[in-house]
Order: structure tokens, then sequence, then C-alpha cells
């Protein structure tokens, strides 16, 4: 990858700066209270679990940009998307929080949870505990945390604040030893990203090729340019028993109608 752009350091030196300015604008402590007022969390990984049989559960994405696909759906209503999403049978919505490269917001966490009662999944780039109050305190019942973006250790002490705060973890991976670094951080969901961070191309092959790596009895999330029902077909053929689908639903004129298309297949 000599030569090619890291855009996951460039985004990681960013959320940096973002995350001390939090500190100063909201002190731990007040975060801390707001997390022992926050309702009682949904439960992220129960509601991906994919009994023999039974179809490929959807995580449905809020994402109004990446910097991959630039502006998306720049003008939507997190709480208006989400209500659809519920409505076209979604097991669990992700919310896109990283404002400078994906037009989030944290506050559409917040906004989101009082729209609809399902799991929610705060999908920003994890570096800091402080990042995982804020996630519970906004309402969220789990996390994304990225194996590439975390030193081992990082990693394992994330893991572990995220479950004493209530919360499940999305472990994401893109190769065999970002999988097995889950594994070894004890991940009960661990994701497969199918878009190299670092330089953002595509490998719609990694999910089946990552599935041996995944113990049984872990959920198995495959993650971006899954676009229609061949796509989730192939994910449920790979062992998935969820994924997690953005882009192609935002860019639907109906992300319900767009969704009921992918909900029931596998």
């Amino acid at each position: 990858m000599s030569g090619k752009p890291n855009i996951l350091a460039k985004i990681l030196a960013v959320k940096v700066g973002e995350v001390a300015r939090a500190k100063d604008a909201r002190p731990l402590a007040e975060l801390q209270d707001a997390c022992a007022l926050a309702d009682e969390p949904r439960g992220f990984t129960a509601a991906l679990r994919r009994p023999a049989g039974e179809a490929v559960r959807v995580i449905a994405e809020i994402k109004r940009a990446s910097p991959s696909a630039g502006a998306i759906r720049p003008d939507a209503v997190p709480e208006d998307i989400a209500r659809q999403y519920q409505t076209g049978g979604a097991a669990a919505i992700s919310v896109l929080t990283d404002e400078s490269f994906f037009d989030g917001r944290l506050e559409f966490l917040s906004r989101v949870h009082k729209a609809v009662d399902i799991p929610l999944l705060r999908k920003d780039f994890i570096i800091d505990p402080y990042q995982v109050y804020e996630a519970r305190a906004a309402g969220a019942d789990g996390l994304l945390l990225i194996v590439a973006a975390l030193e081992q250790e990082q990693l394992m002490k994330l893991l572990q604040l995220t479950r004493e705060l209530g919360m499940d973890a999305l472990v994401e991976t893109h190769s065999a030893d970002e999988a097995r670094r889950a594994v070894a951080a004890g991940a009960d969901v661990i994701g497969v990203n199918h878009r190299d961070l670092t330089t953002f191309t595509m490998d719609m092959t990694l999910t089946g090729r990552l599935r041996g790596e995944v113990p049984k009895g872990t959920v198995l999330v495959g993650e971006s340019g899954i676009h229609g029902p061949d796509d989730v077909q192939a994910m449920a053929a790979a062992g998935a028993d969820a994924i997690l689908v953005g882009e192609s639903l935002m860019r639907a004129e109906s992300p319900q109608a767009a969704l009921t298309t992918l909900v029931g297949i596998g």
C-alpha cells in the first residue's frame, strides 16, 4: 500500500482533537451522571442472533455522507429515516456520529433513541473511554470498535468498559489477524468490513474467507458494499448472522421500501 493515502490515519488524527474538545466542553463526571439516568440498554447482540434456518438480520445505517461516496443524503432527518427503518424490519439501527467525515452528530443518537424502540449502534471511531460514556448517555445500546484503530490493550479496555455500561460492541475487522485479535479480546459480535479503511478499496469475499476465524456462537456481521438481494444471499451463504447496510438504503427514494426488499433473505 506504499504511496496510497491512509484515510483511517487521517480520520484518527482528527478524532484525537475532537475528543479533547468534547472533554473540555462536557466533564466526564457529567457524562457519568447522565449514564446512570439513561434507559436500560435494548440488547444489541440479542437482536442480531440468527437462529438456524432464519433470515439474515439487518442493521440499517443512517449515513448522510462518507469519505468514499461524498454526500449521500445530506438533508436526511435522522428520526424520519429511523422510523422508516423500524417499519421496514431492521433488527437494529446504526447511527453515524462522526461529523468531520460522515456528516453525523452525537445528538442524532439521542434523537433516534426517542423515535424508535429497536437497538441502536453508535458508529464512530472510538479511541477513548470518554466516547463510550458519550454513547451510553446518548442512548446507544452498542458501539463500534475498530481493531485497526486500536492497540490490543486499548481494544480490551474499551470492550470491558462498554460491557460495564451495559452495552454491546461490534468489533470490526478486515483481515485474519484482526479477526484473531477480536476473538482474543473476547468479542461477542465480530464485523467484517469489506472496505479497507486505509485505502477504501472493496473486497466482497472477506466475510466468507474470515468465517473460519470466528468461533461458533459469535455473531458475524458483514459490512459495506451490500446493495441488493443477491448481496444479502451471498452474505447468508458466507455464514453471516447479520449485515450492515447504509449507503444503498440512504440513496433510495424510500429507505423503508429498499430495506423491506432485503429483510427476510437468507
